[in-house]
């Protein structure tokens, strides 16, 4: 098995690493066993509604990136204090969704640390009760990748902020996260040990890996599929599943509600409600958005075409575009 140790802190890239080396595997393939770590981030599930995994506002003040990955499962927070594991190996066993044969490296290498780690019902890691690593998997006929994450020494606070949704404005087709309790590695070490020595420990506790670099040619095409897919807003956010979200807010000119309907990241129909004041029909501006992605540089150029104070009396362009993403 070949292991290979990322270079790169950037989420998107990491991720075009993995779907990369996954699709290079194929019977007989020796597999890849990766450690990886991602700058502050959130990483959501190939099947989930972005926006309701992910508190926008906080993470575009904190620049926290959010990147979907190919694999099920639910939202994670990812810092450098967060530690990706990655197995890639062909799918030849006949046991697909087995959780626990890749995570019980890790189980071994922590009981050699000194911790006792188990993994439970929901696939999950836990010391004590208290979740350190969620996993998931991506599989096809010929290949499996199993990846997971490991709270090594992350900014607990900072994760409960950047995943805390108002889950009641909402309504989704979306697989929804399960949040748990939560903890970090270090404390739990008899001997403390810095990140780099943890992922000495992790790497040297698989027998039979050889280690080696991604090659140039390697770099190029991770680099076109992070540009081409992992870092677009198509991607990350439009690939959400169909949604309603409810949003009110008042403000010193009225109190408004407004009603979203998004589909494939596309705003499909906005309804407005209120005590506001307008010249202007409000119906004319739900029309003239219908059809506009839902992403908050392409809503203010269509708003900037109108003049919003005259459906919105006392309305501010920048206010109102805080409250449709807020």
């Amino acid at each position: 098995m070949y292991y290979i140790e990322g270079q790169s802190h950037d989420p998107a890239f990491n991720l075009a690493m993995e779907e990369h080396l996954y699709r290079t595997v194929d019977g007989g393939h020796p597999g890849y066993f990766l450690l990886w770590q991602n700058e502050p981030s959130i990483i959501v599930g190939r099947f989930q509604n972005t926006a309701q995994e992910v508190n926008r506002a906080f993470v575009e003040e904190r620049g926290i990136r959010v990147v979907r990955r190919i694999s099920g499962g639910g939202a994670v927070y990812h810092d450098l204090g967060n530690l990706n594991y990655t197995f890639i190996v062909p799918n030849d066993e006949g046991t697909p969704f087995d959780f626990a044969r890749h995570a019980m490296p890790v189980v071994r290498a922590l009981k050699k640390l000194g911790v006792t780690a188990e993994f439970n019902s929901r696939n999950d890691l836990a010391i004590d009760g208290q979740k350190f690593s969620g996993s998931a998997q991506h599989m096809d006929k010929r290949r499996l990748l199993h990846h997971g994450t490991l709270l090594f020494d992350s900014d607990l606070s900072v994760l409960g902020q950047a995943l805390a949704v108002d889950e009641e404005k909402f309504t989704s087709k979306g697989f929804k996260s399960v949040r748990s309790r939560v903890t970090n590695i270090l404390p739990h070490l008899p001997v403390k040990l810095s990140m780099a020595e943890f992922i000495a420990a992790l790497r040297d506790s698989l027998s039979g890996t050889e280690q080696r670099p991604l090659s140039p040619d390697e770099i190029v095409a991770v680099g076109t599929l992070r540009d081409t897919k992992y870092a677009t807003w198509e991607w990350n956010w439009g690939e959400s599943p169909e949604y309603t979200e409810r949003k009110v807010r008042r403000f010193p000119w009225g109190k408004v509600e407004a009603l979203l309907n998004v589909k494939d990241g596309i705003l499909a129909e906005a309804r407005f409600f209120g005590d506001f004041f307008g010249v202007e029909n409000r119906e004319e501006l739900e029309t003239f958005l219908a059809g506009c992605p839902f992403r908050k540089e392409d809503l203010r150029e269509r708003l900037s075409a109108v003049q919003l104070d005259r459906f919105f009396r006392g309305a501010d362009l920048e206010e109102f575009l805080a409250f449709l993403f807020g």
